[in-house]
């Protein structure tokens, strides 16, 4: 089994021309072009599909050869999978696959004799190499043509940077010196997952986050390195959604940077001088403006959206309405901006480049260890949150609403120390308090936010007044149910010291 360690970087077709001309590929090895025809193959029900397994043949002028790869990670360009290449001569051969699972899977007769051409790719290919800084050498691979699938056709005009030689560093190295000239962004989607969304005429999707990728063989740092590689990856995942109409892009990707911003406080005393200190401010950045549209998108779908409903006949409502939606199309316009900008590129492969390279501060401890010590700080911390927020103050509330977030996601990044039940009952109480301290916050700052994007006329003040009256006995329900709540949070035992 050999494995593929790679970065992957869309190009705009318009920059083909810059990137030839560039420094970096003007001074390496050229390796000349070549035009690749692939297909993939797959059953009619894509089961190797569902199964993360990706079957295609290649050729490459006369050779034929057959190439078996299965999901990895990917995160910020990088992609680290599994792959299997042998000569095709006119029939599949598994014999050489080393994984059993994988090789039993591929070898079943049902599924071998109904495999069958499920799309192409298309394209030439023009190859570099160069020495890294660091010892080793990469690939840069210019390649442009298209995937046809299904009758449907989508173009292919992207940059693989692939390790020949020596550690994943040196493809962040050249990645960065292309990235900031050029105007290059990191890929999340290999071409046989474009291939297949588009054999399914499967637009993109909310991506929400995936169960924790801790193995608990891991050191703490480790740990660390895999949960934000899984924050960047729910990141990138819903930005391909983000500049479509539908919130919940705009709403995971909130979460994947709140995630990340969470793993980075609770590893905190591990990571080298300066981390957290020079990755954050972009991300804070990027999250300010994605909160602006989401708070916009909530006032509009859950504050003012069930009073319009309950006053389908009210003018002014209607007039209200237009206001905040032209507001929300501004605020998704500035976090689209945000996103698609050079310098989020940028920051994620910077952000990137220094997973490869961390270095705890501290000599590894055990990550159980690590784990009850970091949980238990958030614990206090939580408890003396909700003894403040007694009084309901909503300043406290929304203090206190942070701190179950970030115990929350804390104990669900180390969800695979402990056992499933404990985990679970802990994680959905403290969701179910979330939820309802969120809608508490959206109801509390939808008066700001109203006179935000609304000029404050009679009519409009006379609208936000209705809309408030509306939710008046949905607060005081949530207000009046909170002091519980707040009761069993204090007693949620400290299952991670069992």
């Amino acid at each position: 089994m050999a494995q593929e360690t790679e970065i992957k970087l869309s190009l705009p077709q318009s920059a083909h021309r810059a990137l030839l001309r560039h420094p970096l590929l003007a001074a390496a090895q050229s390796l000349g072009t070549r035009r690749l025809v692939n297909v993939y193959y797959d059953t009619a029900d894509l089961a190797l599909q569902r199964k993360g397994i990706a079957l295609r043949t290649r050729k490459a002028g006369r050779l034929w050869l057959q190439t078996v790869k299965c999901a990895g990670s990917s995160a910020a360009g990088l992609a680290v999978r599994p792959e299997w290449e042998c000569p095709f001569a006119g029939a599949f051969d598994f014999g050489g696959i080393d994984d059993p699972g994988v090789r039993t899977l591929l070898e079943r007769q049902h599924l071998r004799a109904h495999l069958e051409p499920a799309f192409e790719t298309v394209f030439t290919r023009r190859t570099w190499r160069i020495a890294g800084r660091r010892g080793g050498t990469v690939l840069v691979m210019l390649d442009r043509g298209r995937i046809d699938a299904g009758g449907r056709s989508v173009p292919i005009s992207e940059i693989e940077i692939e390790l020949e030689r020596g550690a994943a560093g040196a493809l962040f190295d050249v990645a960065l010196a292309l990235a900031a000239t050029l105007p290059l962004r990191p890929e999340i989607l290999s071409k046989a997952e474009r291939g297949f969304r588009l054999r399914l005429d499967l637009p993109p999707q909310p991506a929400k986050a995936a169960p924790s990728p801790l193995d608990p063989a891991q050191t703490p740092l480790q740990a660390f390195g895999a949960i934000a590689t899984a924050c960047l990856t729910q990141l990138q995942l819903n930005a391909l959604g983000a500049g479509a109409a539908e919130p919940e892009f705009i709403h995971q990707m909130r979460v994947a940077l709140r995630r990340l911003r969470c793993a980075l406080r609770v590893f905190r005393p591990l990571l080298p001088d300066r981390f957290e200190a020079t990755v954050v401010p972009h991300f804070r950045a990027l999250a300010r403006a994605l909160g602006a549209a989401r708070d916009l998108d909530v006032l509009a779908g859950q504050i003012l959206a069930p009073a319009r409903a309950a006053f389908a006949r009210h003018p002014h409502l209607a007039a209200l309405e237009a206001t905040v939606a032209r507001a929300q199309r501004r605020a998704r316009a500035d976090a689209w901006r945000q996103i698609a900008a050079p310098a989020h590129a940028l920051a994620l492969l910077d952000f990137g480049r220094r997973l490869q390279h961390l270095k705890a501060r501290r000599p590894a401890e055990p990550i159980d260890a690590f784990a009850a010590r970091r949980l238990g700080r958030l614990r206090k911390r939580v408890r003396a949150l909700a003894a403040a927020a007694g009084d309901l103050d909503p300043a406290r509330l929304h203090a206190l609403r942070i701190g179950v977030k970030r115990l929350r996601y804390a104990i669900e990044f180390f969800a695979p120390l402990y056992p499933p039940a404990r985990v679970r009952k802990a994680a959905n109480a403290m969701a179910a308090l979330q939820d309802a301290l969120g809608e508490l916050n959206d109801l509390a700052r939808a008066g700001e936010l109203f006179a935000g994007c609304a000029d404050g006329g009679p009519d409009l003040r006379e609208a936000v007044a209705l809309t408030g009256g509306w939710h008046g006995p949905r607060h005081a329900a949530l207000c009046a149910a909170l002091p519980r709540e707040l009761a069993r949070l204090t007693k949620m035992r400290p299952f991670w010291n069992n």
